[in-house]
């Protein structure tokens, strides 16, 4: 038998190990727990007023056209980057009209869809503002190079050139308070899958104005019924309605990012077919 203080000794070396163990696990675990606290920042995108906005993370991803319907009906083909002379349009105000009922000012984010020349886009830059942003979305490229082109000669900083697609515009998440489609409705043909991947790209209290006239979309022109009916398949509610001085400003806020099931059971309607959405 060992002495008392020999026996102590030994107890004590024998406890060592278990006591340096403890303490590991003890300092991984303070370790672990704040980093499981810790929360990373929200990626984030680039705005118009050169800060950050955060991008939803429960932003639905992009759906391609060939998960939606066509819509059933004539699609115009696209023929001309403009719609109609700059100086006649501007007699008429257009523009300015158009901006003053969809409640456009300084610092907003708008998204030109289908810009073409850039009627539209070089209007709204300055009505925006340095704080502001404008996104010049088309689905041609010739249409983009040379909008690119003006925008650069013009000077327009606030301004952001988008190379869409049919069934994509592009845009960049929640980013967008007005979304503009002038005279080019009718040329959409993924109508409802474009209208899906837009969504995301709205802002709160958002709202959407589609420019057209009155006229059978085989004759570049859109009915205001019919248009009313396919927003709403793809989740869009008519707010208003306004004659311009040549066709009509129709402005739908998002309710919801319509899915392909969805708009199936929308058109497939009767209200839908007889254009009483």
């Amino acid at each position: 038998m060992r002495a008392g203080g020999q026996q102590i000794a030994d107890d004590i070396a024998d406890m060592i190990p278990t006591m340096c163990k403890l303490v590991v696990v003890a300092a991984l675990t303070l370790w672990t727990g704040s980093a499981g606290c810790r929360r990373e920042p929200a990626p984030t995108v680039e705005n118009g007023a050169g800060g950050a906005t955060p991008i939803p993370a429960a932003a639905a991803p992009s759906l391609p056209a060939a998960a939606f319907p066509k819509p059933d009906r004539p699609v115009a083909s696209i023929v001309s980057a403009t719609w109609d002379n700059e100086d006649a349009r501007d007699r008429v105000g257009e523009a300015d009209t158009v901006m003053a009922l969809l409640g456009i000012g300084t610092g907003m984010g708008i998204a030109d869809i289908g810009a073409g020349s850039g009627y539209y886009t070089v209007r709204l830059s300055p009505r925006v503002g340095t704080a502001g942003r404008v996104f010049a979305e088309d689905i041609m490229p010739n249409y983009v190079r040379d909008l690119t082109k003006r925008i650069e000669k013009e000077k327009l900083g606030n301004v952001r050139v988008i190379l869409g697609s049919s069934d994509n515009p592009r845009l960049p998440p929640a980013s967008v308070d007005r979304a503009l489609f002038v005279h080019m409705y009718h040329e959409i043909d993924q109508p409802y899958a474009l209208l899906y991947n837009l969504h995301p790209a709205l802002k709160p209290g958002a709202s959407v104005g589609i420019v057209d006239v009155d006229r059978p979309t085989s004759s570049h022109g859109t009915p205001p019924a019919q248009l009313k009916c396919e927003m709403s398949a793809a989740g869009y509610d008519q707010t208003a309605f306004h004659t311009l001085a040549v066709g009509y400003l129709a402005v739908f806020t998002p309710l919801k990012q319509s899915s392909p099931e969805e708009v199936r059971a929308a058109i497939g309607s009767s209200r839908f077919r007889q254009r009483r959405c």
